[in-house]
């Protein structure tokens, strides 16, 4: 017989059992060791579907429950799988969920992620909610509150008849998006990604299931894509722990090196030791990097994306802080002088 258990990743002793198909209550008690007053001692229910691989999971306490770090809203309910993680309250207090037969062996899943169950595995990526859904309420009208419904969408593999090589480095996006184990988040019209190589200590790529190639290929038809893509940055923004202590755009490449349409998610830190070279720090700090608003406004009155001549110069402009422009020689005093702007 199939069970399923709650496995803690900071001391791996602690473990529930969830019976197939049964609920289960946990939160503050002797059962998890939560000790945190923030926690209700009924701050989230399981049902496992050992048949089906999943765990829904729905928050009661009123404080946030979260599955990767997207809270998850009181009376809400989501699906949860091995290699996601699962925070009782506040982005605190993680576990995993592991299927195992009734003699303690683990079932071998084709679909299994890398270190399912692991308690050391601090790095897995978020694929959300069963089917989480960033749903605009009006798409006549600026998305600037979506709101998360349950509303299920269909896998995108293949959205584009034509056949593309994807072995050349600046087709990587391509591939990345259809990745699980890369995806942050979906819905049917995009996908959020963690960039590859991120040049902050945050940084999410919102690419269209459509296959546009860059900003060159936007127009007024594509308005309402850009406007919930913006909307999606800003939810990413709003559920990220690191909210309160840093500053975050939202942004494109005015020439990106990747075939895809993307609209970056970063926060202001670069605190990132991918962040190597003058064209990397260039390319967020200068006017090589379109803010978001600022396309939308464009496409909306142009009906186009406008790059200026010159503008790939910008790359090769001296190194100088985005914070107090003091002007670095090198990347390594530049980051240096970073740690000084770094909330305290």
């Amino acid at each position: 017989m199939r069970v399923c258990w709650l496995v803690g990743k900071e001391k791996c002793a602690q473990r529930v059992k969830l019976p197939h198909l049964e609920a289960v209550v946990v939160g503050r008690g002797p059962e998890t060791g939560i000790t945190d007053k923030k926690c209700s001692r009924q701050q989230v229910q399981l049902k496992a579907d050992c048949n089906k691989g999943y765990v829904t999971v729905k928050q009661i306490g009123v404080n946030p429950t979260s599955v990767d770090l997207v809270n998850i809203g009181k009376g809400e309910v989501v699906k949860m799988k091995p290699g996601q993680v699962l925070h009782i309250v506040n982005n605190l207090y993680p576990y995993t969920v592991q299927f195992a037969e009734e003699s303690g062996k683990a079932v071998p899943e084709t679909d299994k992620m890398p270190h399912e169950g692991s308690c050391e595995n601090d790095d897995i990526e978020l694929v959300p909610r069963k089917t989480m859904k960033l749903e605009v309420v009006d798409t006549q009208v600026s998305s600037t509150n979506p709101k998360l419904s349950n509303t299920s969408v269909t896998t995108h593999e293949g959205t584009s008849s034509k056949k593309e090589h994807l072995g050349h480095w600046s087709q990587g996006l391509k591939s990345s998006m259809q990745d699980p184990k890369m995806q942050v988040y979906k819905d049917e019209k995009i996908v959020v990604i963690k960039d590859k190589y991120p040049k902050a200590r945050y940084h999410w790529l919102i690419l269209p299931w459509d296959p546009i190639s860059s900003l060159k290929s936007v127009t007024r038809d594509h308005l309402a894509l850009l406007e919930h893509m913006h909307a999606v940055g800003q939810k990413m923004i709003e559920q990220c722990p690191a909210r309160e202590s840093l500053e975050f755009r939202l942004g494109y490449h005015a020439i990106p090196s990747m075939s895809q349409l993307h609209l970056h998610v970063i926060s202001q830190d670069f605190d990132s030791p991918a962040l190597k070279t003058k064209k990397h720090w260039n390319s967020f700090t200068t006017d090589y990097f379109l803010n978001s608003q600022d396309v939308i406004e464009m496409v909306r009155s142009k009906g186009k994306v406008m790059v200026k001549d010159h503008t790939s110069e910008l790359l090769k402009l001296p190194l100088r802080c985005h914070r107090c422009k003091q002007q670095l020689s090198t990347i390594p005093q530049l980051k240096e002088h970073l740690r000084k702007h770094w909330p305290k």
